[in-house]
């Protein structure tokens, strides 16, 4: 997209300058002023994105090209018989399509006779634009599919609009391109596989509010307003209908002009929003030739910068051009680098504020464990998420297990209690760590034993020397090569899970669940107890609190139930226990869950079902699909358990 101080040209000058400052902890990448997204595209396969951006359309290039991790499967049309959206959209027949909105204000065949698009192709702008809004009113699309639709319109507009660059006016002369039909440009998906994020808003209320590693900042240069420059693409991404005004068909934007393009406002702006940036890495994009003088911006720069030291590098304008430009009079592009001073603030007083997505990534779902934990409840989430309380100060997740819903959970602190030691050990390990650092210890080892799915011989050898010197990181690699990917110890605490022949190894998708999970655990303020449940100490837990349990199935046949683990074996006795701690919870107004189950093949767990009976039972699918009221699948009743 052709698009006012794009950066097209200017991504590898921005990495190599970012790059050399880092030192591999780093997770995440925020480009304040979006644009056409370009930079955060390009990041992407590098951090987890925020983008953000006070136009519209803009947003809606991110919410497809940023938070979305797959393309999406439109499935609902899919049942309707529109196996391609898009050749859809294109190929329908308009003979008797009837003069919409954009034929009308920026066509000639409305009254102003505007020429922004030859008439047939703004009469399909008009119906593939009705058609997604009407689609996603009826619910024949989602939310991800509505936007990744719109943004194939929005990407395709460009190449048959009659203008030079941007909407601020439109050619006398119809422009070669123009005489194209539209083509919808649905855009290739990075699958970073965290979680991203786009914003609309302003940015300078947005840094109150966020904090992070790395931060791009991309403000207006000029006088220049990006809304009455892209009032077009604007109006139809809103698909408002506004009353347009003047000879090119302006939509109200007073609402909608950046103090950044004002003389009398910029410097103010730029004030506020370096003191208010709480990210470690800062790289800013500016010219020689904006309204703000280039020592006035430096200055400013200095002041919230650690120690006042700052990096510039100025880049020729049209160094990319052939055209010979007089060095005296040329315009410069110029790159900034500097470490916020306001970052260890952050860190210290807003780490419990860091942002924590309890929404499914757009990437398939919830963040999945990279552990084959037994009686995990990753498939689950869909169900019991949405049950448990928005405000959360600290969530226990009191037998976490492998992690699958306290990694996912939006709270301002997590605890991950679980008597197993050896899986919290392997998270505290975790913990800290660059994914791309586990990443190679993983591979340093699958090389030294020559794991593979059928070198026995290798396997065993490699289990015998965790058994020798238990380390976390062998634990998981071992995992990896064992049968079903299970944890399983002796009586001794001896790792003695057999070989996964022809099946286990450490695949493409293990490590894509290792590098969401790390990611977002080093996102979230999370610590890890080993502790029997009810020897946890709760006394700091409040009404703010939330307490979440899952502990294992009483009248289930889980092989972590019988005591030959090296664990504690779980009977009646514990299941009383467990339920005269909630109990104590629900007395001092701390709200809990309890995930069990009522019945299973026959069995009924009648000291559940009678205590139970004083709380609320929410009824689950066992099969994990959508949830129903008592739905039974081979004899079982899967329930949450609330006091709230």
């Amino acid at each position: 997209m052709r698009f006012i101080g794009g950066k097209s040209n200017l991504l590898e000058d921005i990495d190599t300058l970012l790059n050399k400052h880092l030192d591999g902890t780093e997770l995440t990448f925020t480009d304040l002023f979006g644009g056409s997204n370009v930079v955060g595209q390009y990041f992407k396969s590098k951090f987890q994105v925020t983008s953000n951006d006070l136009m519209y359309f803009s947003y809606v290039i991110a919410r497809a090209t940023i938070q979305l991790n797959k393309i999406p499967s439109f499935d609902r049309l899919k049942k309707m018989g529109i196996y391609d959206p898009f050749q859809y959209l294109q190929s329908a027949n308009l003979s008797d399509q009837p003069i919409g909105y954009v034929a009308k204000n920026f066509s000639p065949l409305g009254p102003a006779g505007r020429m922004y698009f030859q008439p047939e192709n703004a009469k399909r702008i008009d119906y593939v634009r009705e058609t997604i809004e009407d689609w996603y009113s009826k619910h024949f699309v989602n939310s991800d599919e509505y936007y990744y639709l719109l943004d194939s319109l929005i990407e395709g507009i460009p190449f048959v609009s009659n203008i030079t660059g941007t909407y601020g006016a439109y050619l006398k002369h119809w422009d070669k391109r123009t005489y194209k039909p539209l083509q919808l440009v649905p855009n290739e998906i990075i699958n970073n596989h965290a979680t991203n994020k786009a914003f609309q808003g302003d940015s300078l209320q947005l840094v109150k509010k966020k904090s992070g590693d790395i931060v791009y900042i991309d403000t207006p240069y000029n006088s220049r307003q990006y809304a009455p420059n892209y009032h077009v693409l604007e109006t139809i991404a809103r698909w408002d209908k506004p009353v347009l005004m003047g000879v090119t068909g302006q939509r109200p934007t007073n609402d909608e002009k950046s103090t950044f393009s004002m003389k009398r406002s910029v410097k103010a702006s730029m004030e506020k929003l370096f003191s208010n940036l709480r990210y470690k890495h800062v790289v800013v994009s500016y010219s020689t030739d904006g309204i703000l003088p280039v020592t006035e911006l430096r200055s400013i720069l200095k002041e919230n910068a650690v120690n006042g030291e700052i990096e510039m590098v100025s880049i020729p304008y049209r160094k990319y051009k052939s055209k010979i430009i007089n060095p005296k009079t040329e315009v410069k592009e110029l790159l900034f680098y500097f470490k916020s001073k306001h970052y260890q603030i952050a860190k210290a007083t807003n780490q419990s504020k860091m942002i924590i997505a309890s929404e499914p990534a757009s990437s398939g779902g919830y963040i999945k464990s990279p552990l084959n934990y037994i009686g995990g409840k990753y498939k689950l989430l869909p169900q019991i998420l949405p049950l448990f309380p928005k405000d959360i100060d600290t969530f226990v997740d009191l037998f976490s297990g492998g992690g699958n819903v306290g990694i996912n959970v939006k709270a301002n602190r997590v605890i991950f209690n679980d008597i197993n030691s050896k899986i919290n050990g392997l998270f505290r390990y975790f913990q800290g760590k660059n994914p791309d650092q586990l990443i190679s210890e993983i591979n340093a080892r699958i090389e030294k034993y020559h794991l593979s799915k059928t070198n026995q011989k290798g396997f065993q050898e490699y289990r015998d020397a965790y058994n020798r010197n238990p380390m976390p990181i062998d634990l998981y690699t071992l995992v990896a090569y064992s049968f079903n990917y299970q944890f399983r110890f002796n009586n001794n605490l001896k790792y003695n899970n057999p070989f996964g022949r022809n099946r286990s190894h450490f695949s493409k998708q293990m490590e894509g669940n290792l590098r969401r999970f790390v990611r977002r655990l080093n996102e979230i303020n999370a610590s890890f107890t080993d502790c029997y449940f009810n020897k946890l100490n709760i006394s700091d837990l409040t009404n703010k609190s939330f307490v979440y349990a899952d502990p294992p199935y009483l009248i289930t046949t889980g092989s972590y139930n019988d005591g030959n683990r090296g664990f504690v074996n779980w009977a009646e006795q514990q299941d009383q226990e467990l339920f005269q701690f909630l109990d104590s919870l629900s007395d001092r107004g701390v709200r809990f869950a309890l995930s069990n189950v009522t019945e299973h093949k026959g069995r009924k767990n009648d000291l559940l079902i009678k205590w139970a009976a004083k709380y609320h039972i929410h009824y689950l699918n066992y099969s994990y699909s959508n949830a129903s009221h008592n739905t039974k699948h081979a004899g079982s009743c899967e329930v949450l358990i609330t006091n709230y």
